[in-house]
Order: C-alpha cells, then sequence, then structure tokens
C-alpha cells in the first residue's frame, strides 16, 4: 500500500488506491492527520471528525456492487461556510449572524449522495464580500506559498484546504471573482460555472442574481467530475436553469487576448512576463490568438461596485446589517451599508447600463472561442492589504468582476510560479454553457505547464484533462507531436486533447532518426529503459486519418507503460533503427533536443 502521507488526493490517485482496497476510514485518519499537522492555520471555521469519522466507516461497509454506483466514492471534500451544511453552523464569517441548519444545500447533499465525504467549513471574506481573505474574525488562512500574501478571497480557506493537499477538492461562490482570484493565488484550478447551472439553495447570498456555487479543484479533470455529479436544475432555486447548447471543442481555438495597452499588470514584471509566455503556450497548443478590444468588459466590471448589485448585496442581510451593524468588519460595513445611500433610480440605471455593455460584447463571442485574460493583475501582502484594502481588493477584480454580470463561464487554471515562488495563474472565459468546453482547453494548457498541483509538490496524474469525446483512443506519442513539436498541430487540428504525460515501462530504446528528425522507439528484451512521452485523446473517428500519415520506419502499435497498462503509441521498425544514434541515456526526445543546442 502506498505512503499515505505522500499521498495525493486528487481523484485519478485516490481511485487507484480504493480500487487496491484502501479503506474510507484510513483515509479520513490520514486528512485529520494533515490538518492537525498544519496547526493554526485558520483554514476551518467548522468541522466536526466524529461525524466524518463515521461517514467513513459506512462507506467502509458498503458492498462492491454499491461503491460503484458513487462516482466521488469516498472523496474528502471542504465547503465554504456561506453554504449549509446539515449539522455543522453556518456563519458567513460573522459570529453573531451563525445558524445551524437542518439540512444541507442541494449541492452538498447531491456531492454526499455521490459518495463524498465533507471535511468541515472553511473560513472566507465575511459576507463573501472581497477578493483578499483577510476580511474574516476568524483570521487570515495562512498562503502555503508564503504566509506574508493574502491567500485570495473570498472563498479563501476552500482554496487553501486543496493547495495545502488536505481535501481533494472544495466549494466556494463565486459573485465577482471569489471562485477564480484564490484559484490563482493558490496554483489550482477555480471553476466559475454558468450561473444557474449548480443550485445555490441552501447558500447564503451576496448577490443573488449573480451568484454561482465555484468547484476548487487540483486539475481540470476532477473540476469537471465534481460538476457532473453537482449540476442540476433545482425547482427550489429560482435563479436555477437546465443546460443549454453546449457547443463541441472546436478542432482549432480562436483565442481572445486584450490589446497590449489593456493589460493590467500593476507594474508587476513577473505577472506580465507569466501572462506572454501563457500565450505562447497556447500558441503551441494550437490556438491562434485574436486580439480584442477589452474596454467594454472592463466598463462592465465597473457597475459591480457602483450601483444595483452592491444594493442587492444590502437586500441579502439588509434585517441583520441594519440592526446589528457593529457585527460586521468596518470594511465590509463600509461597503454593504453604503448602499443605503442608493435609490432604485440609481438600481435600474445600472440594469439599463447593463444590458447595453452585455449587447456591444456579444459580438465578440463571433471572433472569439475563448478569451484568456491573466486571473489576476499581481498578489499583495497582508500588510499592503491592510493599509488599502479597497484599493487593492479592486485591482484583484480587474480581469474577474465583468464575467458573472455578463452570464459568462470562466476556469482559472495555474500558469507558473513567479521568481519568488508565488503561484501566477491565466483564466479562460466563455459564454454560458461553455464549461466544459474551456475545461478541456485549460486542462492542456495545465499539463503543458509541468507544475506541481497547489502546494502539495505532486505532478499531475496522467490521467487529467478527460478525453475530448466518450469514443476517444488513447494514443502515446514521443517526438514530432509532442506538445510545442513541430507536428503537435496535426493533433489538435483533429480535436485531440492532451491527457497527461506517460513513461513507458522500463523495456525500450530510443533512437535518433533523420530526414526529418524523429525518435524511434524499440521494444527490447533486455537493457531496456523508461521513456518519456504523452497520451492524447484522439477521436475514434479521426485515428486513422491521423495514422495514414505516418511515415515510415514509424507506426502505429502497443506500447507499454510503466503502470502496467498498455496504449496505443508510436513504435519503430527494427531494421529502421540501424545506423541511427541510441538516445536512450536522455530519457526523452525533448531532453535530446536540448543537448544539441550550444
Amino acid at each position: 500500500m502506498t505512503d499515505l502521507a505522500r499521498l495525493s488526493l486528487d481523484l485519478s490517485s485516490l481511485a487507484k488506491l480504493y480500487a487496491q482496497g484502501l479503506s474510507p476510514v484510513v483515509l479520513v485518519a490520514e486528512v485529520e492527520r494533515r490538518i492537525a499537522a498544519q496547526g493554526d492555520d485558520r483554514v476551518w471555521i467548522g468541522r466536526d471528525p466524529a461525524v466524518l469519522k463515521a461517514q467513513a466507516e459506512a462507506l467502509a461497509t458498503m458492498p462492491p456492487e454499491e461503491r460503484a454506483k458513487l462516482p466521488l466514492f469516498g472523496v474528502p471534500f471542504a465547503v465554504k461556510d456561506n453554504i449549509d451544511v446539515a449539522g455543522l453552523g453556518t456563519t458567513a464569517a460573522c459570529p453573531a449572524f451563525a445558524y445551524r441548519p437542518v439540512t444541507s444545500a442541494t449541492v452538498v447533499e447531491r456531492l454526499v449522495a455521490a459518495g463524498a465525504l465533507v471535511v468541515g467549513k472553511t473560513n472566507l471574506d465575511q459576507f463573501a464580500t472581497g477578493l483578499v481573505g483577510v476580511r474574516s474574525p476568524y483570521g487570515v488562512p495562512r498562503n502555503p506559498f508564503d504566509p506574508r500574501y493574502v491567500p485570495g478571497g473570498s472563498s479563501s480557506g476552500s482554496a487553501v484546504a486543496v493547495a495545502a493537499g488536505l481535501v481533494s477538492f472544495a466549494l466556494g461562490t463565486d459573485t465577482a471573482g471569489s471562485g477564480r482570484v484564490p484559484a490563482g493565488i493558490n496554483n489550482i484550478v477555480g471553476l466559475k460555472p454558468t450561473c444557474g447551472a449548480l443550485s445555490t439553495t441552501g447558500v447564503v447570498p451576496a448577490c443573488r442574481s449573480l451568484d454561482c456555487v465555484s468547484i476548487f479543484a487540483l486539475t481540470c479533470a476532477d473540476a469537471e467530475a465534481v460538476l457532473d455529479v453537482a449540476e442540476a436544475p433545482d425547482d427550489a432555486d429560482a435563479y436555477s436553469r437546465s443546460s443549454g447548447p453546449r457547443p463541441p471543442v472546436p478542432a482549432t481555438w480562436r483565442v481572445g487576448v486584450p490589446r497590449p495597452e489593456q493589460r493590467d499588470f500593476q507594474n508587476d514584471a513577473s505577472a506580465k512576463a507569466v501572462y506572454e509566455a501563457a500565450l505562447e503556450r497556447l500558441k503551441a497548443l494550437g490556438a491562434t490568438l485574436v486580439e480584442i478590444d477589452l474596454a467594454p468588459f472592463l466598463e462592465t466590471a465597473q457597475l459591480l461596485y457602483g450601483g444595483a448589485w452592491v444594493a442587492e448585496r444590502l437586500a441579502a442581510i439588509k434585517d441583520f446589517a441594519t440592526k446589528q451593524p457593529e457585527a460586521l468588519l468596518p470594511v465590509t460595513r463600509q461597503i454593504i451599508l453604503g448602499a443605503d445611500r442608493l435609490s432604485a433610480v440609481d438600481a435600474f440605471q445600472g440594469i439599463y447600463k447593463l444590458r447595453e455593455y452585455a449587447k456591444n460584447t456579444a459580438p465578440v463571442w463571433q471572433q472569439i472561442d475563448a478569451l484568456a485574460v491573466p486571473t489576476a493583475p499581481t498578489s499583495y501582502t497582508v500588510e499592503q492589504l491592510d493599509a488599502e484594502p479597497i484599493k487593492y481588493n479592486s485591482v484583484l477584480g480587474t480581469y474577474t468582476n465583468f464575467v458573472n454580470l455578463l452570464d459568462l463561464s470562466a476556469v482559472a487554471v495555474p500558469a507558473a510560479l513567479s521568481p519568488q515562488g508565488l503561484p501566477i495563474g491565466m483564466t479562460l472565459v466563455a459564454p454560458a454553457w461553455h464549461d466544459r468546453r474551456l475545461l478541456s482547453l485549460a486542462g492542456r494548457f495545465h499539463a503543458a505547464t509541468g507544475l506541481a498541483m497547489g502546494a502539495t509538490g505532486h505532478t499531475l496524474p496522467v490521467a487529467a484533462p478527460r478525453p475530448a469525446t466518450d469514443s476517444a483512443i488513447r494514443l502515446a506519442v514521443f517526438g514530432a507531436h509532442l506538445q510545442g513539436q513541430p507536428l503537435n498541430h496535426e493533433l489538435a487540428n483533429l480535436g485531440a486533447v492532451l491527457v497527461g504525460p506517460c513513461r513507458t515501462a522500463p523495456e525500450y530504446r530510443m533512437y535518433a532518426l533523420a530526414n526529418p528528425p524523429r525518435p524511434g522507439l524499440i521494444r527490447v528484451a533486455e537493457k531496456g529503459e523508461a521513456i518519456g512521452g504523452e497520451i492524447w485523446a484522439v477521436p475514434a473517428d479521426k485515428l486513422g486519418i491521423f495514422v495514414k500519415g505516418i511515415r515510415a520506419p514509424l507506426g502505429v502499435g502497443t506500447v507499454h507503460l510503466d503502470d502496467g497498462g498498455t496504449v496505443l503509441g508510436f513504435i519503430c521498425e527494427g531494421l529502421g533503427v540501424q545506423g541511427c544514434p541510441d538516445i536512450t541515456r536522455f530519457g526523452d526526445w525533448r531532453s535530446y533536443k536540448a543537448s544539441l543546442t550550444p
């Protein structure tokens, strides 16, 4: 059995261990050990370890045929403390507001019914008002990369719990970026689904017309797996809606990018460099970049705290806030009670203006399939936020505030670490109901970064992003078809999706073929080694087209992997490597090519 202290909690790794006989009780004990080891990290507001253990024990006694019906069997998750969990208090980070619900929020019920285990309730900016993670009487959740820096908000505790490897995924909420900014700051995936896709029944509202339940995960595949379980219409939620048309993944992505003068990084050279490198990575994945005018999107964002929607925050908790204003933190009180100065006229003027912006931005989606923006312009220290709580919070929302207002879907995905070791993220945005399409591209991008998941040190699992279609065929590539290599566009043009890195069983030798340069893999009886490559999911109806274009002495056959499995992949005829240099010692094609650079 794997050393549990080194276990990654991503869904792929957990599924493998459960298949090998891991008990949910043992897993939960390890989660408790990790939480204890973190000390006072200010991540949690409410937990009940005894109930968690009892739930794990119930799963452990379940017969195998019943376990198989639970897509999230034994998966530990956290819940932002403005979302109800039966038996645990809901505070919204305001002790005077706290209550103990007898039923869980609809989204929590669905996840628990799928076998997931609620570990506890997480810290947040009070009443989900903020993007910083410092506006809580329960303290500032410790940023796992540098405690001097803010963890991002408002879903601060949820993001940190995932990044620190305490849970597999977490629920947050997103009204202005609260499910994306913390993801970018914590090097994890943050999915802001289409408004109404996940029920908000049992969620303390911030701006009810804009609120979304969001998903934090270690991989895009995990976020999609949670979305599959959680998404469904809810008759009890007036803002719930059935799924609209879901377009297929495009063969070639058209990705919109802001004009250079519209790219704001607050003089953060590292953030600027990471974003520019991210755009190059998208191009390497086969995307075509299209410059767009971001001005109407940024103008839309300015509506969020100037009229109808700040008044909506007051409407959500008016009775409590006006009777007990002293119960609110000063900055929260300033924002929410400031709505008292607004009139119905102000609200309607904002609504009318939003309709204009929505009409003005709609044509952009005829030109592009997705918009790629920085998740946030930069990051700030807790000390900086203490000095300028409103100003810097506003900066963090530069690229997030317009999304909910314009009924868009979005995925925040890790892009790189700064020279100081701080995560920097990119966010992909698209129209409503494009969630899964965005996750497909985001998953390919994430895998190409080579980043560890969160702050765990674990690399992305081979099965990270999901195949493009249910009938896709996995194909291992080792040379010119790798990401960023000259022939990768052939896979992208077929609609293939990167599944992730792979390594062969230690039974192969690799040779450098010429005209054109490419590797030739030969399986050998002895003195073989493991060779690195990538697995791509190719639509079944396109594989034949792809194979026909392969030039001898290469072909497609069975490749044995280091995990004991097999997959179709590029192999070479034995005679084809005669006279070619043996480059096995380099371990993979990229390393060999790098060795040729003077």
